[in-house]
């Protein structure tokens, strides 16, 4: 039997960490399709056609470590727009959700474009400070220069490409449960991710 959760958000919303936590409680699968991007956004970037990077895209693919840099994520965003890569990483999206035991997908369009018909629809969102302020703290972790205006500008330049494209922009679901990270702790956002899902489930 399938069961499939969407999990959609801007970046740094704590989506991710919910999803993971989400999935690892129910026991389900799990996957980052912002990944998806990136990794295209990473062949894109050592100079391959975005919609061949796309088409030609494995699993194996998803493991690179250099995927996490502010570099990739803007290659992703980019790529992101155009509408045959979008195509071209569909049926991965759509046949993950329908997987037997249950999936967690968290991106920027499961809930309306990937899988209308998932069971539960979460919609993980903050405020642009502060998820600047996260993201900036994650990249100092990681040994990355960028000042805290520099992140917030990429985060709002990110938003506003994503959630203005024509195709299959970033928007809440009708039906999906509202989560706002600002001032929640991740545990108090994992807490309110597995009651929504619950409640679906009933």
């Amino acid at each position: 039997m399938s069961f499939a959760i969407a999990i959609d958000g801007p970046a740094a919303a704590g989506k991710g960490t919910i999803s993971k936590a989400v999935a690892a409680h129910f026991g389900f699968a799990h996957l980052d399709t912002g990944l998806l991007y990136r990794a295209v956004g990473a062949k894109v970037l050592d100079g391959l056609d975005p919609i061949e990077a796309a088409r030609s895209l494995v699993a194996e693919d998803l493991e690179n470590d250099a995927l996490r840099t502010a570099d990739v994520a803007q290659a992703a965003s980019r790529i992101a727009v155009i509408g045959e890569v979008r195509a071209a990483l569909v049926d991965f999206q759509r046949a993950f959700a329908r997987r037997a035991g249950g999936a967690v997908l968290d991106g920027r369009d499961i809930g309306t474009v990937i899988c209308p018909d998932a069971e539960a629809k979460l919609f993980v969102t903050a405020s642009a400070e502060v998820r600047a302020a996260r993201r900036h703290a994650e990249l100092l972790g990681r040994g990355a220069e960028a000042t805290l205006q520099e992140v917030l500008a990429d985060v709002k330049e990110r938003d506003a490409r994503d959630a203005g494209r024509a195709e299959a922009p970033m928007v809440a679901a009708v039906d999906a449960v509202l989560i706002d990270t600002s001032s929640m702790s991740i545990e108090a956002a994992v807490t309110a991710a597995i009651a929504a899902v619950e409640a679906a489930r009933k």
